[in-house]
């Protein structure tokens, strides 16, 4: 049985179904049949309302009841978890730096003004927050509307930026923990702002995604890649009406997750276009490869100059793609069409699929298949639309983390991680050795050499050891009543079981012993 949550989520697809039925002009016994669900899901919603109510009133002066769960599209992370996503973005980081891009920060949420109007149709997957103090608000759907309203805010000083942002970001999607999509998630921005020579900036993009996508060691992956104007000139061919280049657009998006049979079938039922119009859009949107690709679509849409425009752009695309070494991840894919209405110009997309570990079978149709783990493109408009006439082109992409943690998960064992950093665990085999202990930490500290210590007075060295091992913690410094009288500490390499009881090394030489050996590691 549905939960309250579920059917609230029905609920809201439902309605957004009839608005898109009436935006077609459907049939109105169509329209009314959809209407009927959505008043049976509506009265199915009130019964649980009701139910919680009796439930709240049962339990007055009795301990609150409630479930002990993180809400629906978001996890907790454990030790070994976080540990994996702090590689991710340090590796991320890194690459983004090695580009010259510098970092900023913008509000989790934003003025809902901001937000409306520049996703399509997911703009009902925008997370609204109740009004406080006479502003509407709503929780952030990805960092480059934000970025954009940065720059229009600081267009003095930015008029050319490199910047990458790391955040969390809000979407009410219909969550699958498979393939790793959460309704909160971080995304990896990166976006250069400014006028600079055609392509520059959009192939340099490229680049970074494949370099990223490269050190994450997510396996093999192809970078998607085509222009808006060659879908705006395909459209134009083919006979789709102007003002519905965007709305099928957003069809042609969902070719990636659907057949061709059930995109058709949305464009010709729900988007109202002719059916020859529609079949004329599929002897195009199954065609992909490389360069050749520009010969081909000259010869089929070289008398639309606005294809013509996406063409030009991508043959001098591909000839700095190559001067980048990318082609070989390189696929022109004209089915690639990127849903948000903010895009103007090229737009790519990185899709990893991940078999399941040999032997064992699907346990569903996601597992293996993450989808995209990247994406994005040129936006030349988006911060004209915050700044008024004073426009500055923009291209970018970003990289989902939660998808490609989930991809790193299958490639790993998960208790093998280490989650801590320490480098040395300070034993002691005796009575009355905690002061010291605490002495040799301090002196480790202070040269920056990662340590710990048992927050125990006397406890026994195998219990000891048992840290060191289950924490993977490779050298081990043992003290005792006789080293202390003889000014010396025992250094146990605690990842070789032939190391025996450990080098004895003078208390004054240690700190120098132990650099070495971790310089060398």
């Amino acid at each position: 049985m549905a939960t309250a949550e579920e059917v609230k989520e029905q609920i809201n697809a439902q309605t957004a179904a009839i608005a898109a039925l009436k935006k077609a002009n459907a049939p109105k016994d169509q329209i009314q049949a959809e209407v009927k669900k959505l008043l049976d899901l509506k009265a199915q919603y009130k019964t649980f309302a009701s139910n919680n109510g009796n439930n709240q009133k049962a339990a007055t002066g009795s301990k609150k009841n409630f479930t002990l769960k993180t809400p629906k599209g978001t996890k907790d992370y454990n030790d070994k978890e976080m540990a994996v996503r702090e590689k991710i973005f340090t590796t991320i980081k890194t690459i983004f730096k090695r580009h010259g891009a510098v970092t900023i920060d913008t509000p989790v949420f934003e003025l809902k003004e901001i937000l409306m109007g520049k996703y399509g149709e997911d703009s009902k997957l925008i997370y609204d927050l109740q009004d406080q103090g006479g502003e509407l608000c709503s929780l952030r759907y990805d960092l480059t509307v934000p970025f954009a309203r940065f720059v229009a805010m600081n267009g003095s000083k930015y008029q050319n930026i490199k910047r990458y942002n790391i955040a969390k970001v809000y979407r009410r999607d219909q969550p699958s923990v498979a393939r790793g999509r959460m309704r909160e998630f971080v995304q990896c921005d990166f976006d250069i702002a400014g006028v600079y020579e055609p392509m520059v900036p959009d192939a340099e993009i490229v680049r970074i995604m494949k370099e990223t996508l490269t050190a994450l060691e997510i396996g093999d992956f192809t970078i998607k890649i085509n222009h808006r104007k060659i879908l705006d000139g395909m459209f134009e061919f083919c006979g789709v009406p102007k003002d519905k280049f965007r709305t099928i657009s957003s069809a042609v998006d969902k070719l990636d997750k659907a057949p061709w049979e059930e995109v058709r079938k949305e464009m010709i039922e729900l988007k109202g276009l002719p059916a020859e119009v529609a079949d004329k859009i599929g002897t195009f949107v199954v065609c992909k490869g490389g360069r050749e690709m520009c010969d081909f679509l000259e010869e089929k849409l070289g008398s639309n100059a606005t294809a013509m425009e996406g063409i030009n752009d991508m043959k001098l695309l591909m000839t700095y793609l190559e001067a980048f070494d990318v082609l070989d991840k390189i696929s022109f894919d004209l089915s690639l069409a990127r849903g948000l209405d903010y895009y103007t110009g090229v737009i790519y997309e990185a899709v990893a699929n991940v078999p399941p570990e040999s032997g064992k079978k699907k346990k569903s149709e996601d597992e293996g298949n993450v989808g995209s783990v990247s994406g994005g493109g040129r936006y030349d408009n988006l911060v004209g639309m915050f700044s008024g006439s004073r426009t500055v082109p923009c291209v970018g992409f970003s990289i989902g983390v939660e998808r490609i943690f989930s991809i790193l998960l299958r490639k790993m064992k998960l208790e093998e991680v280490k989650s801590n950093e320490v480098q040395v665990y300070v034993c002691s085999v005796g009575k009355g050795l905690l002061t010291e202990k605490m002495k040799i930490c301090k002196e480790l500290w202070d040269n920056e050499i990662k340590a710990e210590f048992m927050y125990k007075a006397d406890p026994k060295l195998d219990k000891q050891f048992q840290v060191c091992e289950r924490e993977k913690i490779p050298y081990a410094i043992i003290i005792g009543n006789e080293e202390i009288e003889k000014q010396v500490v025992k250094i146990k390499d605690q990842t070789n079981k032939e190391s025996g009881n450990g080098e004895v090394v003078p208390r004054s030489e240690y700190i120098q012993y132990i650099k070495n050996l971790l310089n060398q590691n």
